[in-house]
């Protein structure tokens, strides 16, 4: 089969997967090996791709023309491709996770859960190997739609409350401010194709430039860039498996990708000199005053959603920066904040699995009764902080190193500001599990770790997180790819 032939491949294998899982409704052990099994293959179709977009090569298919010289196309990239290995490879995981999570909870509407993520992941396979501004849109529209019943999936009024902003905020910034770029882009560039260093012509006007540049990123906003944040820490309602999907797998990171995308594909870095000095400062403000949110913030969840608002920043303002060491920095982050952000949503669900608790106050001693997820947890928060052996220090020295490239002293400023705020919010609930006594309550409620696949499943990815940091060559590769470094 050529490489080629892979891409559609990849992209059915989650719809056939889909069906398969209605069909085996009525049996939960078949609908769940029918879950794993198909995510198992997902990752392998993509994984056979790898070593081709390494060596240089890239697959390309068109499926249709919408409109006459607007195809719905894909071309994989090397920024497409570590996305792609991330969804899938993250897909398998969450699924063994979601297995223990949906029965450890007695879950109602499982199979509509199974069967909105395996149509999420075939929606985000979509945004990843999108060949063109057109087929990126559907895509991300598309992931939008697919994921609102996951947010929703609990059928309480503050459920449906959280829904329809996620709907509404990702819907909105789509129509007023997405679809005017991709069509001002078509109109300005005469096509929507991605073509690493941009598309845009090179005597563009500055102003317009930057309007176009705001277009896109206020329009992506799943990128969660404040003021359009909102529906993130909203659609924490969800069960806590889509809480991951949302940070980690596949929503939060189709919006940082897309950014991505637009500022190496559409514009490329030399047309956009001179014109992101404002993006900077609103990434940087949005850093900022996430961490700071989340420095006071009880509960676990929101405390993890406002560090995903801030992370996300991180992407983009190291996109801002404009420097090739930033540009790396950025896509390596991408898969560090999958691997860790995923790491603490799974300690979550863990620590309200088996102890039903939801709140940073209640967890006082709490690593003593669960060593394996408050261990886990542990890892993700020193990737989140930036810290050594995991994989979110080396995200962070590129885009320091491109900072000071560039001598771009505010997004340094805020890197560090960031850092010791990142510290201010996760060291003191590792300080809470492991050496504050047990809470009255734990003495009275004595509790062990969630089930095994729940446990598994984080330890895995806190593994891998850790595994980054000691072996990043194939995001690296990728990432360099990006920028023609050597």
């Amino acid at each position: 089969m050529s490489t080629a032939a892979l891409i559609p491949l990849a992209l059915a294998i989650p719809l056939v997967g889909a069906v398969g899982i209605v069909l085996a409704s009525r049996w939960p052990n078949l609908r769940e090996g029918v879950t794993l099994t198909t995510a198992v293959l997902l990752l392998a179709c993509v994984y056979q791709i790898l070593d081709p977009v390494l060596a240089g090569e890239r697959p390309a298919v068109v499926l249709f023309e919408l409109l006459p010289q607007l195809p719905v196309a894909f071309r994989v990239e090397p920024l497409g491709m570590l996305f792609a290995l991330i969804a899938s490879g993250l897909w398998v995981v969450n699924s063994l996770y979601s297995i223990g999570y949906m029965r450890g909870n007695h879950e109602a509407h499982q199979t509509r859960f199974y069967l909105c993520f395996a149509l999420a992941i075939a929606a985000t396979l979509g945004v990843a190997f999108a060949g063109n501004l057109l087929t990126l849109f559907l895509f991300y529209e598309l992931l939008t739609l697919v994921t609102y019943p996951l947010v929703t999936h609990a059928g309480t009024e503050k459920a449906k409350t959280g829904g329809r902003v996620y709907l509404g905020i990702l819907m909105g910034t789509s129509v007023v401010f997405f679809l005017p770029a991709v069509i001002y882009t078509w109109h300005v560039a005469g096509t929507t194709d991605f073509r690493l260093g941009g598309i845009l012509p090179a005597g563009m006007d500055k102003g317009a430039v930057m309007i176009l540049l705001a277009l896109f990123m206020f329009g992506i906003g799943k990128a969660a860039l404040m003021p359009f944040h909102r529906w993130l820490p909203a659609a924490m309602v969800a069960p806590t498996p889509v809480s991951a999907l949302l940070h980690a797998v596949a929503v939060v990171k189709a919006g940082v990708f897309s950014v991505l995308k637009v500022i190496v594909f559409v514009f490329g870095l030399d047309v956009l000199a001179g014109t992101t000095d404002w993006l900077v400062a609103i990434s940087g403000f949005t850093i900022i005053a996430a961490s700071v949110v989340a420095l006071n913030a009880d509960n676990l969840k929101r405390r993890l959603a406002y560090s995903t608002v801030s992370q996300l920043s991180y992407v983009i303002l190291a996109a801002a920066v404009l420097a090739p060491l930033s540009v790396v920095g950025a896509t390596l982050h991408i898969a560090a904040h999958a691997l860790g952000k995923i790491t603490l949503f799974f300690a979550a669900g863990s620590i309200y699995t088996a102890s039903h608790k939801t709140e940073v106050s209640q967890l006082n001693g709490i690593g003593r009764r669960m060593p394996w997820t408050m261990t886990a947890f542990g890892i993700g928060a020193l990737s989140m902080i930036g810290l050594p052996p995991a994989a979110g220090f080396v995200s962070k020295w590129y885009i320091v190193s491109g900072a000071v490239a560039q001598s771009h002293w505010l997004a340094l400023g805020v890197i560090i500001a960031s850092t010791m705020l990142n510290a201010g919010y996760f060291l003191p609930i590792l300080h809470r599990a492991f050496f504050r006594p047990l809470s009255d309550d734990a003495l009275a409620h004595p509790h062990g770790e969630a089930p095994l696949p729940i446990v598994l499943a984080l330890s895995v990815t806190a593994a891998g997180t850790l595994a980054l940091f000691f072996f990043p060559d194939v995001p690296l590769a990728l990432a360099k790819q990006l920028v023609a470094l050597p």
